[in-house]
This record gives structure tokens, C-alpha cells and sequence, in this order.
């Protein structure tokens, strides 16, 4: 599932091409995509004709697109979401943090299995928001569209509500505003809003292994399994160690480095493993070269060389190195 920097990569990409467009005309080929939005296929259809959107925020792996009319337009990448955008004119100045990305991904630990459909009518198109035309679109028109393989993924149109702590809601919302749909989500490690102390003490207080509670999305957003590994390993801890058994010194570590990883991810874009994983122009991201452990079970860990293990840490996979994460015991 895509995490923290590759919903960022999406969100920076949405907001160049999206804001400030008009959704003339609502296509659904594919109702179940809607399935959480209330009044269903209709409601939907209705409640986005005419509407501007006004930006495009992220909380954690959550995104949303404000409306003009004081709502906002939900999406959930699930496992294999994609929000690509189509034809707009600002295609014609492609983002400077994404040249050099389009084209196949080179870069990944595995060959890659999916690739994006650039006829018209991708396999997996499920809705297709045509926007109003703006001088520079191409001639066939302007789309924004959530191609989706495994349906995991979902859009709703939401009111949005106050935050809990007065604050901004998240990237790119600086109104202290979320949906009303997102407010069980805690702010994510990118936030410069997020209560670090609040964060570390919940760990420590709490008798789970310390991979579990990365990936609880009510303590911090964003974390999946790539980047609570990654970020495990930075801060030399095993994910089965508990977190009250930690020191406030080595949570402030394990939070400071996997938030660390994630800007580098960030930076290029995020992780992709196939051509499944897109910002909104269809480029994957290059992080996957620069892996610790994550997909690395069995080879040599790049601190100290000894072979990485793999275990199953609350249901999930768990990439370790034994000497530079030491196991706990029991």
C-alpha cells in the first residue's frame, strides 16, 4: 500500500494540475469505488458537478481535495489506487521534482508487473472527472481519473469539520479543517503540527511490539510496513521490542529517523516496486535502490554485513538485521 511519500508525491502532483479547475461532468464506470459515500453513485455525481477544487491536503496516507462549496473530495489509494491526471496544460510544464521519472521503473528490487494503460479508456478506469476546459489543455480534454485494479481504494465526498487542536489540518489544508470521515487519523511524522511528546508517550506506554505501534495510524500517520522497517533499522531496534520497555531517548530516535527516511523517499519521488506505484503524471518514484532491509531478507545488511532475517512481527513481515537490531528475549 502506498505510504507516506508516495501519497505526497500524488497530493504535489494533483495540486499543480487541479487547483482552481472545474469538474464539468462526473463519469462513473464503476460504482464501487463510492461505496462509503453516502446516497451513493447519484449523491456523488450531483455534489461534484460544478464544484471548484480549491487545492489538494494529505493527512498521513489519507488525501482530499477542497471544494468551493466547503467540502472536499476524499480518496484513498487502498492497494493499487491510482489518481492520474489527463491532458491538463500544466502536463506542458512537468514538475521539476519528477523529470527524468516517466518511462518504466528501472530502479526496483523486482521486474515489474503492472503498468499504466495509456490509451483513453484505461482496464481498471473506475471514475473519470472531466474538467472544464482552460487554454493549453490538449484537444480531446481535460480528466482526472482514479484507476484502480483491486478496489480497495475509495472516493467520497465529505464535510469538512474542525480539527481536535484548533491547527492546520494537514499538508496543503493550512484551515484547521479535516474530513469528517478522517478525524480517527493522527497526524503524521512530516507534521510540523504533530505533538512529539504526545506521540512518544503513547508508545511508551503501551505493552505492543514497537513495529505494531508504528503502524497504528492513531498514534502517527503514514507509517507502513516499508517505512517502519527502514526506520527500525535507522534506529537500530527491533520491531518485537515493547514500547514501554523503550527509553524516551530511543523513541525520539526511532521517530526522528523514520521520519528522516521517508524526506529521502520523498525526495525522489517514493518507493516503487512496479509501474502500480505513480505520482499523478504516471512517474513512479526511485527510493526502491536505496532500501536497508525492506525486500532485503537474506541479503547483507549495509551497517555491518551480516545476513538480514525476516520475521512476522503482528501479522506483518519484519526485515532485521540480528546484530545491529538484537532480538528481544521471550
Amino acid at each position: 500500500m502506498p505510504e507516506l511519500p508516495e501519497v505526497e508525491s500524488v497530493r504535489l502532483g494533483l495540486e499543480r494540475h487541479l487547483r482552481g479547475r472545474v469538474v464539468q461532468r462526473v463519469e462513473v464506470l464503476d460504482p464501487r469505488p463510492l461505496r462509503r459515500q453516502a446516497g451513493g453513485e447519484q449523491a456523488f455525481v450531483k455534489e461534484l458537478t460544478g464544484r471548484t477544487i480549491t487545492g489538494a491536503a494529505r493527512r498521513g496516507k489519507l488525501m482530499w481535495l477542497p471544494l468551493d462549496d466547503g467540502r472536499a473530495l476524499r480518496a484513498h489509494l487502498g492497494m493499487s489506487g491510482q489518481l492520474l491526471v489527463r491532458g491538463t496544460a500544466a502536463q506542458a510544464q512537468p514538475d521539476p521534482a519528477v523529470l527524468g521519472q516517466s518511462g518504466p521503473d528501472l530502479t526496483a528490487t523486482q521486474a515489474p508487473t503492472l503498468v499504466r494503460d495509456l490509451s483513453t479508456r484505461p482496464r481498471h478506469l473506475r471514475v473519470r472527472l472531466h474538467l472544464a476546459h482552460q487554454d493549453g489543455d490538449e484537444p480531446t480534454g481535460a480528466a482526472l481519473d482514479l484507476v484502480d485494479q483491486r478496489m480497495f481504494g475509495g472516493l467520497l465526498v465529505d464535510d469538512l469539520v474542525p480539527t481536535a487542536d484548533g491547527l492546520p489540518g494537514g499538508r496543503g489544508e493550512q484551515r484547521a479543517l479535516i474530513p469528517a470521515s478522517a478525524t480517527h487519523v493522527a497526524r503524521d511524522l512530516l507534521d510540523p503540527h504533530l505533538d512529539q511528546e504526545q506521540a512518544s508517550a503513547r508508545l511508551r506506554a503501551s505493552g505492543r511490539g514497537v513495529k505494531t505501534l508504528l503502524l497504528d495510524q492513531g498514534i502517527v500517520s503514514g507509517v507502513g510496513n516499508i517505512y517502519a522497517d527502514e526506520g527500525l533499522w535507522a534506529a537500530c531496534l527491533h520491531g518485537r521490542r515493547r514500547g514501554k520497555a523503550l527509553g524516551r531517548a530511543a523513541v525520539a530516535r526511532l521517530l526522528e529517523e523514520t521520519a528522516a527516511v521517508m524526506r529521502r523517499a520523498l525526495a525522489v519521488g517514493g518507493t516503487s516496486f512496479d509501474a502500480l506505484y505513480v505520482n499523478a503524471d504516471g512517474a513512479p518514484g526511485f527510493f526502491a535502490r536505496s532500501l536497508a532491509v525492506y525486500g532485503r531478507a537474506g541479503q547483507d545488511c549495509r551497517r555491518c554485513g551480516s545476513t538480514l532475517r525476516s520475521e512476522v512481527v503482528g501479522g506483518r513481515s519484519h526485515v532485521f538485521c540480528p546484530q545491529c537490531q538484537t532480538r528481544p528475549r521471550g
